[in-house]
This record gives structure tokens, C-alpha cells and sequence, in this order.
């Protein structure tokens, strides 16, 4: 054989007139076999996009100072209605797997204490205790106005962080609202295809199974 392997070719430069070849969009490009429903899909997508592109942050955005505003009046209403007072333990609260342990100290269990309610009447109700007290001890707890044991009013950042997941929430509810239109109308126009394809094949079919 003569000669070797050829010599590697540089790659093809640009088009002549030096821009890059444009990339149209898959749907809206010019093709004769894109269908009307075809592009009517592709301007359906585009606009469904577009519209949740503007309406997540609104929907975040109102969402979270509804929610806001929300569990703000509810904070004042629990600062203003709930109150604490002492309980005793009934029971003896569960030991810890490990006393000295820092998650000894921040662990809490659910025990039945006795306290006297707005009423003035004795009653039992189950509290979170730290761990290791002995029955008889007293401990702090908070009351709603009927006297029902609860925790304590909320903070400034559980007001927060609960605002902000109503928020979270409400913007994925709009992408997911977006999604199902789109996928609705994918269904309708497919079916909508089908039949035409059905149609057609009813009238193309004869010429093709005729036997002469």
C-alpha cells in the first residue's frame, strides 16, 4: 500500500458569513411533516412556561406574607391567652440511655403531671418533662385559656419558617398546575392525532389492500 493513515482533517470552520448556525426551537422550526397540533402544543408549552415563570414568585410571595400575617395574630393571641404555671409529676419521667450526655439534657418525655386549671378545679394531663425528675417534682408548663396543657407560644422563628414553607408550597402548586395543563393538552391533541391518523388510514388503506 502506499502511503499511511491520512493525515487528520481541522475541523469544518463557520458558515461563510462568520455567525454560528442557529438552533430554532424543536417544535416551532420549520419541518413538512410538523402537524398544526404540533405547533399548537409548542405555543401552549411556551406560553404554560412563561406564565409560571411569573406566577411562582407570586404566588411564593403572596403566600408567604398571608402566612405571615397569619401565624403573627396567632403568636399575639397565645402571648396574650396562655400563660404558665407548675405541675407535679405523677410518674417518674424516663431515664436517659446516657445521663451526662448533652442530649440527656435537651431530651424531653411525655408524663401525666397534676395541675389546677383557670377554674380553680385539680386536674391531670400529660406534659414533656425532662429527664430523670422523680414523681413529686414540680415543673413549668403552659396552659391555653381552658386550662389544656401545650407548648409555648410561637417564636419569631417558627413564625418563619412555617411562612416560608406555606410559601414553598404554593409556588410548587403553581409549577405543579402548570405541568398538569400541559399534560392535558398533550392528551387531547395525541388522542386528537390518533383519530385524524385513523381517519386518514381509512381512506388510504382500501388502495393498498386492493388486490388486482
Amino acid at each position: 500500500m502506499s502511503g499511511g493513515l491520512p493525515r487528520a482533517q481541522p475541523p469544518p470552520g463557520p458558515p461563510p458569513s462568520g455567525r454560528p448556525p442557529r438552533i430554532p426551537l424543536w417544535r416551532l422550526r420549520r419541518n413538512p411533516l410538523c402537524r398544526p397540533t404540533d405547533l399548537l402544543q409548542a405555543w401552549i408549552g411556551l406560553v404554560l412556561l412563561l406564565a409560571v415563570l411569573a406566577a411562582a414568585p407570586a404566588a411564593l410571595v403572596l403566600a408567604h406574607d398571608a402566612a405571615f400575617r397569619h401565624y403573627e395574630r396567632q403568636a399575639e393571641y397565645q402571648e396574650r391567652t396562655w400563660q404558665r404555671t407548675t405541675a407535679v409529676l405523677v410518674h417518674d419521667s424516663p431515664r436517659h440511655v446516657e445521663p451526662d450526655s448533652r442530649q440527656a439534657k435537651r431530651a424531653r418525655y411525655s408524663v401525666q403531671v397534676r395541675l389546677t386549671g383557670p377554674d380553680g378545679l385539680t386536674r391531670t394531663a400529660r406534659a414533656d418533662v425532662p429527664a430523670g425528675l422523680p414523681a413529686g417534682s414540680s415543673v413549668e408548663v403552659w396552659t391555653d385559656p381552658d386550662g389544656r396543657v401545650t407548648g409555648p407560644p410561637m417564636t419569631d422563628d417558627e413564625i418563619r419558617s412555617r411562612s416560608m414553607g406555606w410559601a414553598i408550597l404554593a409556588a410548587l402548586a403553581v409549577c405543579a398546575a402548570g405541568a398538569a395543563v400541559h399534560g392535558l393538552a398533550a392528551l387531547v391533541l395525541r388522542r386528537r392525532n390518533l383519530s385524524a391518523w385513523a381517519e386518514d388510514w381509512s381512506r388510504t388503506a382500501p388502495r393498498w389492500t386492493t388486490f388486482r
